[in-house]
């Protein structure tokens, strides 16, 4: 056992290196964005940040976990799917900056602040040209993590070099830019170096097969949906509501996704590996020890951060947070639902079970979509984070309920007793 944990702890110590960087550069980031400007401030960019993770998810749209998949399954066909994910993602690139625009101009904001969200979104398509997903598959963890902290690392030495200009908001957009910019380059050089003089003769077949829009645009949507269930709330506070109510949700969910952050590396990880599975191995990964032992660490988790809320508001943040510690006790309990569901999510995708995954997300999506139309414009940020609990444990038994049928997991399309009930 000591001995299968191994190469996992090495690949998130690996990968978890860069990330840590990247990781507190954003707060670092945040932090004097609080204490300089205040609330509207960071809900702002807050915002804007958010438009940047749809931008990268349609620009994938399936691409990165199909793209590494096949890598990870096909290494000798690597040059040949380049080629055709980076077509695809260029071609998304430029589909996706006409809708940045209109929620830019949809937002409850004045137009200079406006421009700034389009600014920084547009920013995020130079993503378009990384080859993080390549890296993904290979198993280049450490390279992953060190691009990471690029875009991060420029906001932050941007806004410290601009510390003392009234137009702050613009030295992040140059932060942005410059990061994604340096990312894509050193994925390109990595490449060049490693891609072989001469591709070697194999069947395309299944890599065009598993390319193909039909089948891509299924986990595209699949993984699009996953990330509205998680920050919808944001985009929608964002023109339904004002900046001092995003600027207090936006607090206490970075508070909640910094928690989240090593659990994440372990996802990461574990996908090229959950790739190469075979039915014996996918049905041992769901077994009830695992699955009851990571709820139990986020309960854990929940209990401490909910105890602390208060404090760690008004140090991170400041005393006029402090209207937020309601939003982080109620967001808190995520925290045990979020370790199944990515767990779960996780490892249906990397199974192919993209079709499965696509329904489950629409259904948590949806519900979350409705419920902050009936209830934000009412309540607000509370709305929002009430939501997500009730949605969470939606999308908890969609997975499950999707996995006890699930062909990819059954020899003879019987339940699957291991997953939970």
């Amino acid at each position: 056992m000591r001995a299968s944990l191994q190469p996992i702890l090495r690949n998130m110590l690996r990968l978890g290196s860069g990330e840590t960087v990247a990781r507190l550069c954003g707060i670092a980031t945040t932090l004097f964005l609080a204490h300089r400007y205040g609330v509207i401030v960071v809900g702002v960019y807050a915002l804007a940040q958010s438009m940047l993770g749809y931008s990268y998810l349609i620009i994938d749209f399936g691409l990165r976990h199909v793209g590494a998949r096949l890598v990870a399954q096909y290494p000798q066909a690597a040059q040949e799917i380049v080629d055709q994910v980076q077509k695809r993602r260029l071609t998304m690139a430029a589909i996706l900056l006409p809708f940045l625009l209109i929620y830019a101009a949809s937002a409850k904001l004045p137009v200079e602040l406006k421009v700034f969200l389009f600014a920084f979104a547009v920013t995020g398509c130079l993503y378009s040209v990384s080859l993080e997903w390549l890296a993904w598959g290979k198993e280049q963890l450490h390279l992953i993590g060190l691009a990471r902290s690029l875009a991060p690392a420029g906001i932050l030495i941007c806004i410290l070099i601009g510390r003392n200009s009234q137009r702050i908001l613009w030295w992040i957009v140059l932060g942005s830019a410059i990061g994604n910019g340096l990312q894509g380059t050193i994925f390109w050089v990595w490449w060049r170096k490693r891609k072989p003089a001469q591709a070697e003769r194999v069947d395309l077949s299944a890599i065009r097969e598993s390319l193909a829009w039909r089948r891509t645009s299924i986990l595209g949507l699949a993984t699009l949906c996953n990330l509205a269930f998680n920050t919808i709330d944001m985009l929608m506070l964002g023109v339904m509501s004002n900046p001092q109510q995003v600027g207090l949700y936006s607090a206490a969910y970075r508070v909640v996704n910094q928690v989240l952050f090593t659990y994440y590396l372990l996802t990461q990880v574990l996908y090229p590996q959950l790739a190469r599975q075979d039915l014996q191995q996918r049905r041992g990964m769901l077994k009830p020890r695992i699955l009851f032992s990571l709820f139990g660490v986020g309960v854990a988790i929940t209990a401490a951060l909910s105890v602390s809320r208060r404090p760690l508001l008004t140090i991170l943040f400041g005393h006029q947070f402090l209207p937020a510690a309601l939003l982080l006790l109620l967001l808190a309990w995520a925290i045990p639902m979020d370790f199944l569901t990515s767990y779960l999510s996780n490892a249906y995708i990397a199974w192919g079970m993209e079709k499965k995954i696509l329904l489950c997300t629409i259904v948590a999506a949806g519900s979350n979509i409705v419920l902050n139309l009936i209830w934000m414009p009412t309540y607000g940020a509370a709305a929002a984070a009430v939501n997500t609990l009730i949605c969470y444990l939606i999308f908890l038994v969609s997975l499950t309920l999707a996995g006890r049928f699930a062909k990819e997991l059954t020899s003879k399309a019987e339940p699957v007793p291991e997953l939970i009930a």
